[in-house]
Formats: structure tokens, C-alpha cells, sequence
């Protein structure tokens, strides 16, 4: 998708932030339909900054989903790279698909990622009546009948997660990951909405994104891809007891305009801090499924450099890129 294009998508909503000054409101933008990993993490921490006066208005979401991201990383790349107000949600996706140009030539060096406050595990799940009742049945499915098993999953193709069953499925000595069916969608809701619709036997995500559907017993998780157990979900086990060593866990963060001052941008690293350390974020990530994991600033900055540098090698290595 070039990047022309990618601007045009992004017009709406530029005419949507026009109309509001900067002086008087924040907004995030969710790089996603609402109801996905990045609208929570806008949400979330939006309505933390001002409960906590770190903000002096409510934070305004804008919902600006295409292209796994991209739209909205065009659309501040080209229109908003000195907006020192705007705030975008971001996670290991983001830099998954910036590692894979997966954004047509936007790189990731076009905006600053200011910091991550939490980690999202990963999951996998399947519809309440799936006859997968666990990993090992589903690693024995698709061994069977490759086709057999289609996950859907909130990144484009090759993304971060659609390696998540890729990872499991090597761990399982599963070496023809292209035969693996997959599906990417705008956002963690509308994968869910595959799943649960039959569209698909299994979906691939975080668990922030599928907490709601767990408690009201739509969705059955086989696994959840961290070292251990997530408080809150003990009868949710992980990949590794059951198996499969494979961990892999979503950060959750934000970037901002590449062209803002360093005093803004250090402001914006000051304000993601006392997020992470307010009551209210610690009882959001409890609620959600969400460890801890923070990193702000320079340190974040130099961080994310180094994970695209390592997503390169390793989408080399499983032939997602050449």
C-alpha cells in the first residue's frame, strides 16, 4: 500500500482533530476497530492521565483502523509530526510489521516511542463447543490436517500474531508453518467475532482483548503463552506446562509525532510513568490479564530499536521476509 494512499484513508479523522485545539485535549489514536488491544490501551491509559490531572481535559480516542496500523503510522508520519498533543497507541505488533515493512517503506525511526507500561500475555483460544480441548489437540489437528485448524488473529499476515501459533507448532516439530491457515483482521474484537461465528477454529491473541468473552464463557483459552500463570486466570495453563516452550507476551504502549520537542516528548515519558505507578493502572492490569513491564523514554526508545533489529533475523529465519 503506498503511502499516498495510506494518507487518504487517514483524511477523516485528520479533519476530526482539526476541529479541536490542541491547547485544550489530548487524543489517542487506536490503530484498530473499538474493542481491540490498542482501543484499550487508548482507553485505559487516556482515562487514567486525566483521572490523575496528569491531562488537564479528557483524553478523545479516535478509532483509525487499516492496513494493521499502518493508516494510522502514515497518518502521523505525513500530518501530525509535530502534534504534541497526539498520543498512539502501539504494541510488539507495531514493531513487528515495522520490522517486516509491512507499512511500505515507513520506518520505524518516523516517530518516538515513548514507553510501554505493561505486557500483555498471549493466548490462544477456540469457541465454547470446540472439540479442541487443549494444545496438544490442537497441535495434533493441524499435524493431521493442516488446513483443518484457521486462526484468526488481529495482525496482518506475518505479524506478531499470527507467529504465535507458528512458534508453538515448530515447538512441536511442526516444521511446514506455511501450510498453517490464518486469518488478519483489524483488532482483537473482530478476530474473537471470527472465532465465536464458526468463520474460524481458533484465535490467536492477547488477553486483554478476549477477558470479557472468557468471563461470559464464550471463548475457552487452551493456553496462555507467558512463563507463568496469569494472576487472576490460574486455570488458564501455559504453553510450556503443557508442552510447548514458547512464551510470548504483548507489550503495551504508546509512540508519539517524530517531530515534537525533546521537552514534550520527556513530558510525555513523565506522564506514561505515573500511569504506570497510579492505583488505578495497577487495578486495570489485574482486571485485564496484564503484567507488569514498564519502560519509558530513551531507555524505551533504544529498546524497541533493538527488538525490530531482532524481529528482522527471526521473520528471516521462519521465511516471512527474505
Amino acid at each position: 500500500m503506498k503511502m499516498t494512499m495510506l494518507k487518504v484513508l487517514g483524511t477523516s479523522a485528520l479533519l476530526s482533530a482539526m476541529s479541536v485545539s490542541s491547547a485544550s485535549a489530548t487524543e489517542c489514536i487506536a490503530p484498530a476497530n473499538p474493542g481491540g488491544g490498542w482501543d484499550f490501551t487508548c482507553r485505559q491509559i487516556g482515562n487514567i492521565l486525566y483521572e490523575i490531572k496528569a491531562v488537564d481535559a479528557p483524553v478523545r480516542v479516535t478509532n483509525m483502523a487499516g492496513g494493521g496500523g499502518g493508516v494510522a503510522f502514515a497518518h502521523v508520519a505525513s500530518e501530525r509530526s509535530t502534534d504534541a498533543d497526539l498520543i498512539v497507541a502501539a504494541s510488539s505488533a507495531t514493531t513487528t510489521r515495522l520490522a517486516q515493512n509491512a507499512f511500505a517503506g515507513l520506518t520505524a525511526d518516523m516517530v518516538r516511542f515513548v514507553g510501554a507500561i505493561g505486557a500483555d500475555p498471549g493466548v490462544i483460544v477456540v469457541a465454547k463447543d470446540s472439540p479442541l480441548k487443549n494444545l496438544s489437540d490442537m497441535v495434533e489437528a493441524i499435524k493431521a490436517d493442516p488446513g483443518s485448524v484457521a486462526f484468526a488473529g488481529g495482525s496482518a499476515v506475518g505479524g506478531f500474531d499470527h507467529m504465535k501459533p507458528l512458534q508453538v507448532m515448530k515447538a512441536a516439530g511442526f516444521n511446514d508453518i506455511t501450510k498453517i491457515k490464518y486469518i488478519g483482521v483489524d483488532g482483537g474484537a473482530d478476530a474473537i467475532t471470527q472465532t465465536i461465528g464458526g468463520f474460524t477454529q481458533a484465535m490467536t491473541g492477547d488477553m486483554s482483548e478476549i477477558v470479557g468473552f472468557i468471563r461470559s464463557g464464550d471463548v475457552r483459552a487452551l493456553a496462555v503463552l507467558t512463563e507463568e500463570r496469569v494472576p487472576g486466570f490460574e486455570d488458564i495453563p501455559t504453553a510450556r506446562e503443557q508442552g510447548f516452550d514458547v512464551v510470548a507476551v504483548n507489550w503495551r504502549g504508546l509512540y508519539v509525532p517524530k517531530d515534537i520537542s525533546d521537552a514534550d516528548f520527556n513530558m510525555w515519558a513523565e506522564r506514561l510513568q505515573k500511569v504506570a505507578d497510579s492505583d488505578q493502572w495497577k487495578a486495570a492490569m489485574t482486571e485485564n490479564g496484564l503484567a507488569p513491564f514498564t519502560k519509558v523514554g530513551g531507555d524505551f526508545q533504544s529498546w524497541v530499536d533493538g527488538v525490530i533489529a531482532d524481529t528482522v533475523v527471526l521473520s528471516k529465519e521462519i521465511g516471512v521476509i527474505q
